[in-house]
């Protein structure tokens, strides 16, 4: 088996994110590769959730349209995704409220299971998750192990209501219908994007993590505090977004690493404050994970609607930095370069990620531990402190209340080298000359010394190019792949490595831009640029490319 699709589905309480965590778990044990796409609504109860599980020999970062096996907790699920269904698909299906007929029909009577056993419903999900097994043909001591390792309650009670499930397509005689290769490759980190940012934040540096809940950036600070005494961190709910930024900008006046996490609705509470940290120069690391807008929008979907917002948010001129990593190990190894980066140059640094990247889980292969700690620019405690001093580069020399003979003022005023408040016409123009002086600083930095703000993937030969950003990563880069095609992918998008595009792009007959909006804002900002775009390709529906979709697509164009 070289890769296979699978999707379960079921409403809002069934269970079906845990579900799909574990049937990734399973595939991870046997050494495969797996990438989950969660859909839910923003229900507690109820509603239509489903994950698709995309298992496979290769490293994968995306998913498909097409799917080999069905599991269905409820009529609805049948009814919406058996259409999805490959030409000898399989459909798994509790017995005891679904109906579905056909030679590869397999009905199970799971809610029934559940009540002999005295279990709550819920428990179904593990019941299919024994049929699946069965169906690949493993054996059953590997349920019993992701069990064991994802269980905390009733362990003993799902591995038997597991085991009858296994036994349910052993009747079928439909074990090992799948032929399986057990793989001798180790088991991945399986990440959710949140997750590796969560972790990511912490390799470089992160002490103190704030935030007020809205999806899809929860999770990062649910996981942070879930996990606040093994990282050496902490993390704080305050009452609304305006207080979170606040309270961050004040813990780094004071020298703690500090980050913020939102999304849209949130990142525009918190833009006054953005300005804030433009002017008195204060490090701010936010996350703004995107999902479908204006408004409230959809909330618990996705899309790349916030490039503009996040280069061109709050009043006046003022330096930063904008990332966008495409999958979890990106998130990992580009949140930790954030904190690095915003208070090296003491600058807000946005990480944009999207709801897809942020909830979907990815089989990771986190190498490289070299990301570490890098220590800011600080006062060498010789003469007067001067917190604006004024330097060739911009960036002027830290220190922190506390710090001997050092008097640490910042003002959300214009100010002098001191912080004292000014309204001189040369001193104001001083001012933004520094701060003009550090974008290009920054500027500088982003041509010359980073090696990766600009990655190409496929065939690197070929005249024709996909760019693309964020989370449309995976889609993407497998399109190129098969094509034969060259993949851009602009990871600093403020401010731009130009020349590094240019050098990639210029010589192409044909650039088609992918990305999840319906404007076109990477499109729009790499015209900006002097670099042509010959065709866009666009999705706003509040769902992520699928492989198949995007290839389909790009090859209407070529």
């Amino acid at each position: 088996m070289k890769e296979v699709s699978l999707l379960i589905g079921g409403q809002a309480g069934d269970g079906i994110k845990q579900a799909g965590n574990a049937i990734a778990r399973f595939f991870n044990r046997l050494g495969y590769y797996a990438f989950v796409y969660e859909d839910y609504p923003s229900l507690i109860r109820g509603g239509h959730n489903f994950a698709v599980i995309r298992v496979c020999e290769k490293k994968i970062l995306a998913h498909k349209s097409r799917i080999s096996v069905l599991v269905a907790l409820n009529q609805e699920t049948i009814e919406k995704h058996a259409n999805s269904l490959t030409e000898d698909g399989i459909v798994i299906f509790d017995s005891s409220c679904c109906s579905f007929e056909g030679e590869n029909a397999l009905a199970i009577p799971m809610s029934e299971i559940a009540k002999s056993e005295n279990l709550p419903l819920i428990v179904r999900n593990v019941i299919a998750l024994g049929a699946l097994a069965a169906l690949f043909g493993a054996e059953f001591s590997i349920i019993e192990d992701v069990i064991k390792s994802t269980l905390k309650k009733k362990v003993e009670e799902n591995i038997k209501v597991a085991k009858k499930g296994y036994e349910e397509i052993e009747k079928f005689g439909k074990k090992g219908i799948f032929k399986l290769n057990v793989l001798g490759n180790e088991k991945k980190y399986l990440l959710t994007g949140n997750e590796a940012t969560a972790l990511g934040l912490v390799k470089g540096g992160l002490k103190l993590y704030i935030a007020y809940p809205m999806t899809p950036a929860s999770s990062i600070l649910h996981y942070l505090a879930a996990h606040e005494d093994e990282l050496g961190i902490r993390a704080v709910h305050p009452e609304n977004e305006i207080a979170v930024i606040g309270m961050a900008q004040g813990a780094a006046y004071a020298g703690v690493r500090t980050a913020v996490g939102t999304s849209g609705g949130g990142f525009a509470l918190m833009v006054e404050h953005l300005s804030l940290s433009g002017q008195a120069e204060i490090p701010l690391v936010a996350i703004l994970s995107q999902r479908p807008a204006p408004a409230t929008g959809v909330p618990t979907y996705t899309m790349q609607g916030d490039l503009f917002f996040a280069m061109f948010a709050g009043h006046g001129e003022f330096p930063r930095i904008v990332l966008a990593p495409g999958d979890a190990e990106e998130a990992y190894l580009l949140s930790a370069k954030a904190m690095n980066l915003a208070w090296k140059f003491q600058v807000p640094v946005i990480l944009l990620l999207d709801k897809h990247l942020s909830e979907s889980t990815f089989a990771c292969e986190i190498k490289d531990f070299s990301v570490s700690v890098e220590e800011p620019l600080l006062w060498n405690g010789e003469g007067e402190y001067k917190r604006y001093l004024q330097t060739e580069n911009g960036i002027s020399p830290l220190a922190f209340p506390g710090t001997k003979n050092a008097v640490v003022k910042i003002n959300s005023y214009e100010h002098d080298e001191f912080g004292i408040t000014v309204e001189d016409a040369e001193l104001v123009k001083k001012g933004f000359e520094k701060r003009l002086r550090k974008m290009h600083t920054i500027e500088n930095y982003v041509a010359n010394e980073e090696a990766d703000a600009v990655k190409v993937y496929g065939n690197e030969e070929s005249n024709t190019a996909l760019v693309f950003w964020g989370s449309t990563k995976g889609s993407a880069v497998e399109v190129a792949e098969n094509l034969g095609i060259k993949a851009v992918q602009p990871v600093f998008l403020y401010p731009l490595p130009e020349e590094k595009l240019k050098a990639e792009l210029n010589s192409c007959e044909k650039v088609i831009v992918a990305e999840t909006n319906s404007t076109g804002q990477l499109a729009q900002w790499l015209k900006w640029h002097g670099i042509k775009v010959s065709e866009v390709i666009l999705r706003y529906d509040a769902r992520p490319f699928t492989v198949d979709e995007l290839e389909e697509k790009v090859k209407s164009l070529l």
